[in-house]
């Protein structure tokens, strides 16, 4: 395939240096969070109160509720659960339902635990070079020499010399409860195979049938719906007990998948569930650019892809995949990290590496699946996976990628261009906007007063222009750009919806970035509702936020500010005379329309360690001073362009609490010029 239809330069590994002191220093302990976030899959492994608060204190942020097995009442138990688990450790926790969709699986006799889990329990054993048939006549018995699948075309879908794989569902692919077959002879209700390798096959079977094309699509694919009748179902009363934030299309293909599923939430009330679209097939990469674009975050799913594609491009198909939802600023998720977990305590060394090398690309998340659902180690494979996303994320080049993305964001911005404005004149000032907002100490950024002032405005002419969403980008560029500037400890993002501190995560800043999520009133026919806490807990997979829900507020004034702080004080998030850079809107109208004015405040910690310290005029310019800044002394202050706003209150030392940015740049207390 041509990588060049939907990818960018992949950019490997953003590494900061080889200095090995520095990689085997001991973690810290207290307010240390992984910024890569850790989404489990619900199962008898994990589905009581306790494991589950367990698991929340480790630091799990998502929930994965696997439609694909077990009834709604056992998925509702979970949820239940959950809620509990919440109540009692006070953590947020996403919650995720994975579609069924275009699974093909093998029909088997099945009993049903005391806790309502499903199971089979009898084995079935294959020798190789054994003859395995499949076929649709799901009257038939299942044995080790004849399978019955649920789908009534697969025959139609295979030709002589294709593979097909067979395991057991959520397995690894190489172990002995997977076996690849080799089609021998086709009829129209029968697929006859050969074993290559002995197997012993138990529990739930899936059936995914390879590509047979090295290079392109040429398989016959199933007519299968994106979301099945029973999928449907389960999410319309999950979704009307529950509140969910995310629905998972499995084999998604294309963006009608994306704009099917959502069209079917829209029409139960769920306009606010969140999209993800899951990558298992080849397919899916051809399409992938249309995917990032349609969905709300991408799924890698590494077991079946793995399958549909050679081993040796499974790395750098990673890699792209990963860069284009880094560029385009929807999160990726992986999966597949430490299955050896389900039955030991510890990773291999390649599995561990694994992990830290799809933190340093920059994924994401992390999801588990069997090794939670199944698995005898659920809580040690969670604190092992965030171990080592942290290790990972201490040497992760933040600059690095903030001048990757900087440098392929006028390709991949095109699209989101004014239709008015020539392609080349739209993407050279998005360009400019962001390109040259080096993280680096040394050259680029603000030097100087004046181009502290000169920070991208949101306001100006460039706002007739640049869509909503370019602007904002821009901001966002702009605030992390000022946190690396003055070493803050911390980043507070105010929003209503989840989208500015989405945007500043794209850029990694090497800080947390506290999302204070203000819930806002919303007309829903003739009444009124308090939105809100769907956009705290759909931040809980994007990587670097930590969402916190505020109380309804039209503006960020001094007191949320403060009380942010104190939260972040009381997390050891910061300390005591720590910077933290705090981006938000400047106000909103009377019917919570958005508005384009945006300010970007550094505020410090006082040296008790209680809350904000009021910053004077001249501890201002040491702190600018001190974060590398050419700052000129008053009687050698060049006259300004003739072009350039007068200086702002802040750098001319008034009412200095500190930089909000309005439409006319630096302003004082949100004062606009």
């Amino acid at each position: 395939m041509s990588a060049g239809r939907h990818i960018t330069k992949a950019k490997c590994h953003f590494f900061k240096n080889d200095d090995f002191n520095q990689v085997l220093t001991e973690l810290p302990a207290k307010g240390s969070v992984a910024k890569t976030k850790i989404a489990i899959t619900v199962g008898p492994a994990c589905q009581t109160v306790e494991k589950l608060v367990a698991l929340l204190e480790a630091g799990v942020t998502c929930a994965r509720i696997d439609l694909t097995w077990a009834p709604i009442e056992y998925h509702r138990t979970s949820l239940l659960n959950l809620q509990e688990a919440m109540r009692r450790t006070k953590r947020l926790c996403a919650v995720m339902l994975d579609c069924l969709g275009r699974e093909l699986m093998i029909k088997r006799k099945y009993g049903v635990d005391e806790n309502g889990w499903p199971g089979i329990f009898e084995q079935l054993r294959l020798k190789k070079g054994q003859k395995v048939t499949i076929t649709t006549d799901t009257t038939q018995e299942c044995t080790s020499s004849l399978l019955p699948i649920t789908y009534p075309k697969f025959p139609a879908m295979c030709e002589r010399g294709d593979q097909i794989f067979l395991g057991r569902y959520l397995v690894t692919g190489a172990d002995e409860s997977s076996v690849f077959l080799t089609v021998e002879e086709v009829t129209p209700t029968e697929v006859v195979c050969v074993a290559a390798s002995d197997a012993v096959l138990d529990g739930l079977l899936t059936v995914f049938h390879i590509e047979r094309s090295g290079e392109s699509l040429s398989n016959l694919q199933n007519d299968l719906p994106a979301l099945t009748d029973f999928d449907k179902q389960a999410i319309a009363t999950l979704c009307n007990e529950f509140e969910v934030d995310f629905v998972t299309i499995s084999y998604c293909r294309s963006a009608e998948d994306v704009f099917e599923a959502r069209e079917f939430l829209a029409a139960i009330g769920q306009e606010h569930t969140k999209v993800i679209a899951k990558c298992e097939t080849r397919q899916s990469l051809f399409n992938f650019r249309t995917l990032v674009d349609a969905s709300d975050a991408i799924i890698i799913s590494r077991g079946n892809l793995g399958l549909d594609v050679v081993p040796e491009k499974m790395a750098m198909i990673q890699k792209a995949m990963v860069s284009t939802c880094a560029i385009l600023g929807k999160p990726s998720i992986i999966t597949r990290v430490v299955d050896t977990m389900i039955r030991t305590p510890r990773p291999t060394r390649a599995e561990a590496t694994d992990i830290a090398n799809a933190v340093l690309d920059g994924v994401d998340a992390i999801m588990l699946g069997a090794e939670t659902y199944r698995g005898n180690y659920a809580l040690e494979t969670v604190k092992t996976v965030s171990d080592i996303c942290r290790a990972a994320e201490e040497v992760f080049d933040h600059a690095n990628h903030f001048e990757h993305l900087a440098s392929e964001s006028e390709y991949f911005l095109g699209s989101d261009e004014d239709p008015e404005l020539p392609r080349h004149k739209a993407d050279r000032r998005l360009g400019r906007t962001i390109s040259h907002a080096s993280l680096g100490s040394d050259h680029g950024g603000m030097t100087s007063m004046h181009s502290m002032a000169m920070l991208p405005r949101v306001n100006s002419n460039m706002g007739a222009q640049l869509t909503y969403t370019a602007k904002l980008e821009s901001v966002a560029a702009s605030a992390v750009k000022s946190a690396d500037k003055v070493g803050a400890a911390l980043m507070v993002v105010v929003t209503h919806t989840g989208m500015t501190a989405a945007m500043v995560a794209k850029y990694r800043p090497a800080m947390p970035i506290m999302t204070l999520v203000v819930p806002y009133l919303k007309r829903d026919g003739l009444k009124w509702k308090l939105e809100g806490r769907h956009a705290a807990r759909q931040a809980l997979l994007t990587s670097g936020l930590l969402p916190t829900l505020a109380a309804p507020t039209p503006s960020a004034g001094e007191g949320l500010i403060e009380e942010a702080v104190q939260l972040a004080l009381a997390n050891g998030w910061v300390k005591p005379l720590d910077h933290v850079v705090v981006l938000s809107r400047s106000q909103m109208d009377e019917f919570m329309v958005k508005m384009d004015e945006f300010m970007v405040k550094i505020v410090s910690v006082d040296e008790h360690g209680l809350g904000i310290k009021r910053i004077r005029p001249k501890s201002l310019l040491d702190m600018l001073k001190a974060a590398g800044h050419c700052i000129p002394e008053e009687d050698e202050e060049p006259a300004p362009p003739r072009a350039l706003r007068r200086p702002s209150a802040v750098l001319q030392g008034r009412r200095n609490e500190g930089i909000i940015m309005t439409s006319a740049g630096a302003a004082a207390n949100g004062t606009a010029h």
